[in-house]
């Protein structure tokens, strides 16, 4: 099995969630507030430290006004056209 982690599209996940959130004005902190969590949390989802689902994709999304979509279109740009399951 391929790792996605650090892979380009899993850095693309990672850019496009820190562009929606900058687009939507807020902090980690802030997303974190919206989110119930620790702001540490969103820091690893970030950086790329912690992988998320796709339920937790659309959760995030909803957090950051964003639509989960063209977040998805983004990670498909982003990915490499051979990356193996």
């Amino acid at each position: 099995m391929a790792k996605t982690i650090r892979s380009s599209g899993h850095e693309a996940l990672c850019r496009a969630l820190i562009d929606a959130r900058q687009a939507a004005g807020l902090t980690q902190t802030e997303l974190a507030q919206r989110l119930r969590c620790h702001q540490s949390l969103v820091a690893r989802i970030e950086s790329g430290e912690r992988r998320i689902d796709v339920v937790e994709l659309v959760v995030l999304s909803r957090a950051l006004g964003a639509d989960a979509g063209e977040v998805l279109r983004q990670v498909e740009m982003g990915t490499e056209p051979d990356h193996r399951v």
